[in-house]
């Protein structure tokens, strides 16, 4: 594959935890931890931004049929309005559960997000999460180019 072709199938491929790693770790003070389950967690200034979030029994009792399988990860969203926008902007990709009620966060099926798309998201939640001279810095250095 080559040519225009290939770089469209580049771009439109679904995501993985070893892209969630590379996207999170790329943002100026993110580390990853591990939860006291052994889940992944990315941090910025001791606060969680991203995470591997298997659903729980009562995530799956709540969601019912509808509940997905596979890859679950969570991120921040700035507010409880940013995460209505998140939610419905592709209900596919992005869901919640009565856990997350009233929580800035939103859930994602990790195997029906484009990267870039998933890129777009983890730095999103790491804007709400970073010091805003960080934040400052950050959006400086790369003079708005998202």
């Amino acid at each position: 594959m080559n040519g225009a072709s290939g770089l469209a199938l580049k771009y439109s491929s679904m995501a993985t935890w070893r892209d969630v790693r590379r996207i999170a770790l790329a943002l100026p003070g993110a580390t990853e931890e591990q939860s006291s389950s052994g889940n992944a967690a990315w941090i910025v200034n001791k606060k969680l931004f991203t995470w591997e979030r298997p659903l729980r029994r009562s995530d799956l009792e709540a969601l019912g049929k509808n509940a997905p399988t596979g890859a679950i990860l969570g991120v921040r969203t700035a507010d409880l309005e940013m995460k209505e926008v998140v939610l419905a902007s592709n209900p596919s990709v992005f869901f919640t559960t009565p856990h997350f009620d009233g929580y800035p966060a939103v859930l994602i099926r990790l195997a029906k997000i484009s990267t870039k798309e998933l890129k777009d998201v983890i730095l999103e939640a790491w804007l709400a999460r970073a010091p805003k001279r960080v934040v400052t810095a950050f959006l400086q250095k790369t003079d708005g180019k998202r």
